[in-house]
């Protein structure tokens, strides 16, 4: 049975998307994620849609899957944050929100991980309205899972785009030189990671993939929070 699925990662200037249908690539770009995915499903309806975003936000400590995926993620570890804790990523500013983190899950948060504020909560309201699933991935703990072995050289290098785009090939994800829009909006390190999602989503279509943890946790939102691979 032929799947189609979409694999998200978040840029600067939106959303980057690839979509795999057909044994083939198809870049797509948007600057807000229900219109990626409303893009995405114009030429057909589409079975998953993998996210390189938190979905499961805690009420207070770590989330489970943030702690597991740096230990699959190995060498890369540093590229899995810790989730801030849903009352302060409601927070406007740092200090207070960094506050709010200590109070509730012992610990301030990156500039990294507050600086996707406004896409975390953009993709916490998005996924309760959406009609496909949407699942959680991680790209380091996806492409360690795709080569069997954790990565030890950085996607910022050439070595980790050029180890990247072989694996991905190797699994049938031919990137083209001419990605149109996407490829004009989004970084590098964005399309490839966009692109081992989509992978990743393929894998939970047929009923390959796992979540971690195993079975998800459930915070007050409700929402199944596990990092799939």
């Amino acid at each position: 049975m032929g799947y189609r699925v979409l694999g998200v990662d978040a840029c600067k200037a939106g959303w980057a998307g690839i979509v795999l249908s057909d044994s083939a690539a198809h870049p797509c770009f948007a600057t807000a994620i229900g219109e990626l995915a409303e893009q995405a499903s114009v030429a057909g309806p589409l079975d998953v849609i993998a996210v390189d975003m938190p979905i499961g936000l805690p009420d207070a400590g770590r989330r489970q899957a943030d702690v597991l995926a740096r230990q699959l993620a190995g060498p890369r570890w540093a590229s899995v944050f810790m989730t801030p804790v849903r009352a302060a990523l409601a927070e406007e500013e740092f200090a207070t929100a960094t506050a709010m983190n200590i109070k509730l899950a012992g610990e301030g948060i990156s500039r990294q991980a507050y600086g996707l504020r406004a896409k975390i909560l953009q993709v916490d309201q998005w996924v309760r309205h959406v009609p496909q699933r949407v699942v959680e991935i991680h790209p380091e703990v996806s492409f360690a899972c795709l080569a069997g072995a954790p990565l030890d050289v950085s996607k910022s290098t050439w070595a980790g785009v050029a180890r990247r785009r072989q694996l991905l090939a190797g699994a049938g994800i031919v990137l083209a030189d001419d990605l149109g829009l996407a490829g004009k909006k989004a970084g590098v390190d964005d399309i490839l990671d966009a692109s081992v999602a989509a992978w990743t989503a393929l894998r939970v279509a047929s009923g390959q993939a796992r979540p971690v943890p195993d079975p998800p946790e459930l915070f007050s939102d409700g929402l199944p929070c596990a990092i799939w691979t």
